[in-house]
């Protein structure tokens, strides 16, 4: 089933035009209107003042204020600091999609994009919106993914019981029986 996303308010972050325009045509595709552009960091927040975001779509590398900088920027400094951003970036080795987590990245986009590869993390950010944490040296989404029922969790956990129950019955008496 194909996901509504015409209530939504996009702002794409981009110091490219092409890659906004890409964007924003991907978003049009898909019935979204509201798109607010800007070509930086230091720009998106002057911008959220009068536009509220659902989401963000930022580019990593831009001056005078970067992707990171911004998401650090809403994350802890905000009045909204709970709004899903979407980092877009060329750089995907393991450390920067890292650094892009701790920074309080939502999800992370790999260039070049797809329309499919867009709507799938529009999806992610509506069908299972993570915990936001704020804890000392970190304000962000929770950076572990988690099951969005929870079934795998009790499976694993009714797993390891049974496993415990096994291999303590046969290692040691039950409370108040002496071992023989």
């Amino acid at each position: 089933m194909a996901q509504n996303f015409e209530r939504l308010n996009i702002m794409i972050v981009d110091d490219n035009v092409s890659m906004r325009h890409l964007l924003k045509e991907i978003l049009l595709a898909f019935g979204i209107v509201r798109i607010a552009e800007c070509s930086d960091g230091k720009e998106a927040l002057l911008h959220l003042k009068s536009f509220h975001a659902d989401a963000i779509f930022a580019d990593w590398m831009m001056e005078p204020m970067s992707g990171l900088e911004l998401a650090r920027t809403i994350r802890t400094e905000s009045d909204r600091p709970y709004i899903p951003i979407i980092m877009l970036t060329g750089h995907t080795e393991r450390h920067r999609v890292e650094e892009a987590r701790d920074a309080g990245i939502t999800e992370f986009l790999a260039k070049p994009i797809s329309a499919n590869s867009v709507y799938q993390r529009l999806q992610e950010i509506i069908q299972r919106p993570r915990s936001f944490i704020k804890a000392p040296g970190f304000a962000g989404p929770d950076r572990r993914r988690r099951p969005s029922d929870g079934a795998d969790v009790v499976k694993r956990r009714a797993v390891d019981a049974e496993k415990k129950d096994a291999t303590s019955s046969d290692s040691k008496p039950p409370d108040g029986a002496k071992k023989s």
